[in-house]
């Protein structure tokens, strides 16, 4: 008989084009009025728009967050934070600049107002991540969960495509993993499935027409659910092993998961056959593994570890750190079996 557990997070959500002008009245819902608003140097110029919008309430602009979240860039934001007096963070920009609102929420009471420019899904999750020593550390936790989110396709058309292939397969992930959780329940698994369909029908529209803002939304919305999805069961497989690679070996985020996840779907196959119909159905192909494959490949993403730079005298210690630390997985682990798994990774071979 169907039993499970659903329990929602607190977020407060505005979707679609120009509400990017709410940022102000959003800010002054949070009873804030010095906000410090969080970018990548990259993204520098969209910080100091959002300090612009604000205009007295931002405290200023840290422009220093980069990918994995160490625990010095940490140290530096939380500090900055204190030293302005902030009372709320910006995050405007992906994972990686979300995260870094976390770390700062994670030792204060500052909410987080979320504006994310990628599909990274970070921004619905109470899911924070440090990397110290050459390890990445990640735990749960509702304090680092943004109070509000601010979803404004405009922000995504000047993505560039391969970055939105990456960002696109990297939440799809979220949503694979969502249908074989161990938490899985009837209202996330519709959530995860109908995120990889609009992710299936609008990424291969967003790499060729990058402006296409109806194309934009939809992606922008598969996001949000993969997002959802992510922070309100718990992951997999996949997100072990991106981990496990993101953080000791300083691999791409978005592109490492476009490259594993396949092979992890593969893998877990033979442990899932329902979770692994809904995936093939929502991609439209003949099978979980080969479409994931097949889709990453239409788009131009990276299909193999090589490709992003790690190199094969590297494998082994993956697949033992890989190993450390039992945690749920639909297929049992093994050191044997997660070995094999990396090495079709790292030669991209098609499942």
């Amino acid at each position: 008989m169907l039993s499970f557990v659903y329990q929602s997070a607190p977020s407060r959500v505005i979707f679609g084009a120009g509400c990017l002008d709410k940022l102000p009245e959003e800010i002054q819902k949070l009873g804030a009025t010095k906000a410090l608003v969080l970018s990548t140097p990259e993204q520098r110029q969209s910080g100091l728009d959002m300090v612009a919008r604000l205009g007295l309430r931002a405290a200023g602009l840290f422009d220093r967050a980069v990918m994995h979240v160490p625990i010095e860039t940490a140290q530096a934001a939380r500090e900055e934070a204190q030293r302005l007096g902030a009372d709320c963070c910006v995050a405007v920009g992906g994972g990686s600049t979300t995260g870094l609102a976390k770390a700062i929420a994670l030792v204060s009471t500052l909410p987080i107002l979320a504006v994310p420019t990628t599909y990274a899904g970070s921004e619905m999750t109470p899911i924070w991540g440090i990397t110290e020593g050459g390890r990445k550390t990640t735990g749960r936790d509702i304090r680092v969960l943004p109070k509000t989110v601010l979803y404004d396709p405009c922000l995504t058309v000047t993505m560039p495509a391969t970055l939105s292939a990456t960002s696109g397969m990297n939440s799809i992930a979220h949503c694979v993993e969502a249908l074989y959780a161990e938490e899985a329940n009837p209202i996330v698994s519709l959530m995860a499935e109908e995120g990889i369909r609009a992710f299936a029908q609008s990424l291969p529209v967003v790499v060729k027409q990058p402006g296409n803002l109806e194309a934009r939304s939809q992606a922008l919305y598969a996001a949000w659910l993969g997002g959802i999805a992510l922070g309100t069961v718990g992951m997999a497989l996949h997100h072990k092993l991106c981990h496990t690679l993101g953080g000791t070996f300083n691999l791409p985020h978005a592109e490492t998961h476009t490259v594993v996840l396949p092979h992890a779907v593969a893998y877990n196959t033979p442990a899932s056959p329902e979770a692994m119909a809904r995936i093939a159905r929502a991609l439209g192909a003949r099978s979980a593994a080969e479409g994931l494959y097949d889709l990453a490949a239409s788009l131009g993403a990276p299909t193999s570890l090589a490709a992003l730079g790690m190199q094969a005298g590297d494998l082994d210690r993956a697949a033992d750190i890989a190993v450390q630390n039992p945690y749920y997985n639909p297929r049992p682990i093994t050191r044997d079996g997660i070995r094999a798994l990396l090495q079709n990774a790292w030669e991209g071979r098609r499942p």
